[in-house]
């Protein structure tokens, strides 16, 4: 049976699933206002991102990648909304938001290949490391939040020192206990992040409805923060809810909760089977709703006017796609082998004697088996296979 709960809410929407944008007041003019061709082109490069990697380990070139596939329109809208000073706390799939942000997609392959346990330096450009344990970034986005506020970077009135949070979450992560305290602690000190939560109506094998009785927007009252809903798959719609709300952030307006209605259309991961528990309709249902599509259509109609497109411009990006792909092939393959000691190297800004003595232990151990042919190194650990 398809979990569908939020969708009979009609989130806000500009954009529909035919390709038909109808004017709204409330989409932003001027520099706010979203570029449509760079949106259509950042959202298929990230597709293609997705797709690379999921054909990398399938090569076993990755250990494992969670894929984005249908979670374009959220991503790009969201991402694009951001302005430098601002910070990102992303969950473990925000591929396209690392593509707006001008994170190099190699470096992104590196952790999900095992040879870092990060691939980039959070200071570059204010986009925090990738998250795996379920809605702990929402604490660390609301203590950086009130960093900010420490900082005196809000309510000034001056655009360039203003800053916001902009932090990422999965439906699931609502059901987690950090994500509660986070919201807890956005309202009661009234801090400038914005909780984006892309409600893609599976946590791994758990539909949304159960999680919550009441859409996920709607549970923002109860902490006393404003919360509203959009259509995810809508880039257009996206992007000018995710811009209000950071701009309310960084004037000092406080906290908002958006809720994406989206849609994950591969499994979980690489390792999930997800017609276990979901039937092929389902993703039909939300494939003729696809972000991609619905841009596509729309600026290849007379209605985009001066943003019109042409196959022309579809071909040439179709031939970057490709320079893309082929550059994260070889790019994943020639990834450094990291070094045995580097976890101990980079867990601490200052060696401790404990961790010194574990890296020499660490190491030794390493060298006591360069000799050893293979079949004799132990492959159990904790009498586990």
């Amino acid at each position: 049976m398809m979990s569908l709960t939020a969708i009979a809410n009609s989130p806000w929407s500009v954009l529909n699933a035919a390709g038909e944008l109808r004017n709204d007041a409330a989409l932003p003019e001027g520099e706010s206002a979203l570029e449509l061709r760079a949106a259509l082109r950042n959202m298929m490069l990230a597709r293609r991102i997705d797709t690379e990697a999921i054909a990398l380990q399938r090569q076993g070139e990755l250990g494992l990648w969670p894929s984005m596939l249908g979670q374009e329109g959220a991503q790009v809208g969201a991402g694009t909304a951001l302005r430098p000073q601002d910070v990102v706390f992303p969950t473990y799939r925000e591929h396209a938001v690392t593509w707006c942000f001008g994170v190099d997609p190699v470096q992104l392959l590196g952790l999900f290949r095992g040879t870092t346990m990060g691939g980039w330096d959070p200071h570059e450009r204010n986009f925090n490391l990738y998250t795996l344990v379920i809605a702990a970034q929402t604490l660390h986005a609301v203590g950086y939040a009130m960093g900010i506020v420490r900082d005196g970077d809000v309510g000034t009135g001056i655009p360039e020192r203003d800053r916001a949070v902009l932090v990422f979450l999965g439906d699931g992560a609502l059901s987690q206990g950090e994500a509660n305290e986070a919201f807890v602690w956005a309202a009661a000190q009234n801090l400038p992040v914005v909780f984006f939560c892309q409600n893609n109506q599976w946590a791994i094998s758990t539909p949304v409805s159960t999680q919550s009785r009441v859409p996920l927007y709607q549970r923002a009252q109860g902490f006393g923060i404003e919360g509203v809903q959009v259509d995810g798959n809508d880039v257009v719609a996206t992007h000018a809810i995710v811009e209000d709300a950071l701009s309310k952030a960084r004037s000092g307006g406080g906290p908002t909760l958006i809720e994406a209605i989206t849609y994950r259309r591969n499994p979980h991961t690489t390792s999930d089977d997800d017609l276990r528990y979901r039937d092929e309709t389902e993703n039909a249902h939300w494939t003729a709703l696809d972000p991609i599509d619905r841009l596509r259509t729309y600026l290849l109609s007379d209605e985009a006017g001066e943003a019109q497109i042409d196959e022309t411009f579809l071909a040439e990006l179709e031939a970057e796609a490709e320079e893309l792909a082929v550059k994260l092939r070889a790019g994943c393959r020639a990834l450094p082998t990291p070094n045995p000691e580097d976890p101990f190297l980079h867990t601490l800004e200052t060696m401790t004697p404990e961790l010194a003595a574990q890296r020499a232990a660490h190491l030794a151990d390493i060298a006591a088996y360069e000799d050893v042919p293979t079949a004799k190194i132990p492959t159990t650990i904790g009498g586990a296979q």
